[in-house]
């Protein structure tokens, strides 16, 4: 398992909360915490952006995803707006979770709640290499349901 070390800063409203951690030994994503002054209700249907209290740094061919919790979308329907969302290596701001309700009741995100997880990843850079026609493979374009 490769170990990357990362830049992290505190900001002002994450005073006090844990940073990002791995739950279990195996966890491929660490906690978020929700870095709020106040307690935040999500109505079945409303979209929130919830702050972290963090920002970070990430060296150049990696990116971070904001990943729901498994957790809170089946108890709750809370999911991300944008899932994955993707933090780039050059973006130095707050990191903003983007909460919805998909439940059918009111759902109160509090400071310091797990609200979603956070995945490291590497990136390969594209460069498009334009063909007539691609090397052939057993599916083919099958794709939508095709092996229903």
């Amino acid at each position: 398992m490769e170990i990357l070390e990362l830049a992290i800063q505190r900001l002002p409203g994450g005073s006090g909360l844990p940073l990002p951690s791995y739950m279990t030994m195996h966890s491929a994503g660490m906690d978020v915490h929700a870095a709020l002054t106040g307690d935040i209700v999500i109505q079945p249907g409303e979209r929130v952006r919830v702050p972290s209290g963090i920002a970070i740094s990430l060296p150049v061919g990696f990116e971070a995803q904001v990943r729901p919790r498994s957790g809170l979308a089946l108890q709750h329907g809370i999911t991300l707006v944008n899932t994955p969302g993707t933090i780039d290596a050059d973006y130095r701001g707050e990191i903003g979770i983007l909460l919805i309700n998909h439940g059918h009741a009111p759902f109160t995100v509090r400071r310091g709640d797990r609200i979603a997880q956070l995945v490291v990843q590497r990136v390969a850079r594209v460069i498009w290499v334009e063909r007539e026609q691609l090397d052939p493979t057993v599916r083919g374009d099958g794709g939508f349901g095709h092996t229903e």
